[in-house]
């Protein structure tokens, strides 16, 4: 993937004589977390059953309404080995949103997930949108190793919006992306304070229970 387009800051446009902003957001975490699976869910409604690690960075688009605007993302997902950490601030150098995924199964990938959150908070814009996302939420009943409010607790100490959801089953993909786009436009939903939450209760998961957003 090429490391040489543009897509540095906000733009506005018009497609079919409709307002269009431009928005970079960029996926981080550690390799394995399901950064490619979230955006491919969000941008195509598709989960990879077997997908291969992301080299560098993968591109994609998607655009949603929100507030009466068309919101067009330039969602850059970049590689979680360690190898490739020094090529990310090129990625979310001017990135008006992030989203920082961790594995809710792996307690490492959290801890990593913090440090990325650290990094962004030293680095990227000080007005950045960041997004702590824990992934593959249809595993948890089993398998949780990260415990719900100790994440929300770090994402509202930090003024983070929170999620916990599934790019295997959709759960809260969407909503997470849509908080994102109505903070962009602009008229940020949801409960106000330092972090806001998208969550799915456990009862809510077996029938496609609605997100508290």
């Amino acid at each position: 993937m090429s490391s040489g387009r543009r897509n540095t800051g906000p733009r506005n446009g018009s497609v079919g004589g409709g307002r269009v902003q431009q928005t970079k957001l960029v996926l981080l975490g550690d390799q394995g977390v399901g950064k490619s699976s979230i955006a491919l869910r969000f941008v195509r409604g598709q989960f990879p059953e077997h997908s291969e690690a992301t080299v560098g960075a993968a591109f994609l688009t998607q655009t949603v309404q929100a507030q009466g605007q068309s919101i067009k993302f330039d969602i850059w997902d970049t590689a979680g080995q360690e190898r490739y950490h020094s090529l990310a601030p090129m990625y979310y150098r001017g990135a008006q949103a992030a989203i920082v995924v961790y594995d809710i199964n792996n307690a490492n990938t959290f801890s990593r997930a913090v440090s990325w959150v650290k990094e962004l908070r030293q680095q990227a814009s000080s007005n950045i949108i960041i997004v702590l996302a824990g992934n593959k939420l249809d595993l948890a009943t089993e398998h949780r190793a990260v415990q719900t409010d100790d994440a929300r607790a770090f994402a509202e100490d930090n003024g983070l919006i929170f999620a916990e959801a599934s790019a295997k089953t959709g759960l809260a993909i969407n909503e997470m992306f849509m908080m994102i786009a109505h903070k962009i436009a602009g008229k940020p939903q949801g409960p106000q304070g330092r972090g806001q939450v998208v969550s799915l209760s456990d009862e809510g998961r077996e029938g496609g229970g609605g997100c508290r957003c």
